[in-house]
């Protein structure tokens, strides 16, 4: 008889440099860039992948569209200022427009835990629901799975979307170049700090409400107004810090941002300082940073401060020609430092 042949398969990623390797509750920052960059791009490598953007987009004839993915298990699933079912659909609504594209459709899947609430779903069925109108798109197709109780914890929701791309617009990390100037569309922190303070039972003196949004009209009127915009990034888990580093490191170049541009409300500036957290890393829902030609950085922050979800505008800094791929803040005294990612996330489970 013919003898078997063996096969045997190695792990592309080096294991010295993750030796807890095992996925732990909370992983983020530089293990799961890790995983991503050493992973999973080389395992499904195509153009599409490979632009590292929040959509792909992909073309059919004379169409352009962009198609995201995104998964939600958000605790606790109902927050002030939103829920688990707005958050699936604005999430993806925001991802969609990072690529310059007007949100058509969406898909949804529901993960339910066995004695998962009839109340509660109804309630996250109906946001999401109201949510799509508002954005006006619709949810075509989807798909419900129960797992055993103990197995899910509540509900998760994921979430696919298409998008049009109707404007001659090319959205990229690829495309940011030195002296580009960075504009921040308002105010950081207040979403993963609305979620933290339920999930904790902490009350502070005034209520803070996420900031979850949907982006696509303020995008879309940037772009109307705006024709040198090379690039987008919402700023969701891992927050502005994170946004930066993917940037920098996608396009290869370095970034300078003044931290005293850099808006943050007192009363989640001091939330922050009592959890023990930097503001800078925590997860935003309605808030993302514009990549623009010098020559066109006033016209869009006029843009942007016309828009409601844009009135606190600002211009934070700037692309260098650095070739670290570094990201640098500088103090209110002007003194830099480095802004790297997190080895871990602060606040796991925030979207």
């Amino acid at each position: 008889m013919e003898r078997e042949q063996e096969f045997s398969v190695s792990c592309p990623i080096p294991l010295q440099r993750y030796p807890n390797i095992t996925l732990a509750h909370g992983a983020g920052g530089k293990l799961m860039h890790g995983l991503i960059e050493e992973l999973f791009l080389p395992a499904f490598s195509n153009p599409a992948l490979d632009a590292r953007h929040d959509s792909a987009v992909l073309s059919h004839g004379a169409v352009n569209f962009a198609f995201t993915t995104d998964s939600y298990v958000v605790q606790p699933i109902f927050f002030p200022g939103g829920d688990i079912g707005s958050l699936a659909v604005y999430g993806t609504v925001n991802d969609l427009a990072m690529a310059g594209a007007r949100p058509w459709c969406l898909s949804a899947g529901f993960i339910l835990e066995e004695g998962f609430p009839m109340e509660a779903l109804w309630r996250v069925v109906q946001s999401m629901q109201q949510a799509a109108e508002h954005v006006g798109v619709c949810i075509v197709t989807g798909d419900t799975k129960v797992v055993d109780k103990g197995k899910g914890d509540g509900i998760f929701i994921n979430t696919a979307g298409i998008g049009v791309i109707e404007r001659d617009v090319s959205l990229s990390p690829q495309r940011v170049q030195p002296g580009d100037v960075l504009l921040l569309n308002g105010d950081i922190g207040r979403h993963g700090i609305a979620v933290m303070a339920v999930r904790e039972g902490i009350d502070f003196e005034t209520e803070i409400e996420s900031d979850l949004a949907p982006l696509s009209g303020i995008v879309g009127a940037l772009l109307e107004e705006s024709p040198e915009v090379h690039c987008m990034r919402d700023l969701t888990r891992g927050g502005l810090a994170t946004a930066l580093n993917e940037i920098a490191q996608t396009a290869g170049v370095g970034i300078e941002v003044d931290e005293n541009r850099i808006p943050v409300r007192e009363d989640v500036q001091g939330a922050c300082e009592l959890l023990g957290l930097d503001p800078l890393y925590v997860a935003n829902e309605g808030r993302f940073i514009t990549f623009a030609a010098p020559s066109d950085a006033e016209r869009a922050l006029c843009v942007l401060r016309a828009h409601e979800l844009g009135a606190g505008a600002s211009i934070i800094g700037s692309v260098t020609d650095s070739s670290s791929s570094r990201v640098i803040i500088r103090s209110a005294i002007g003194v830099p430092r480095i802004l790297d990612l997190l080895s871990g996330e602060q606040l796991p489970r925030i979207c």
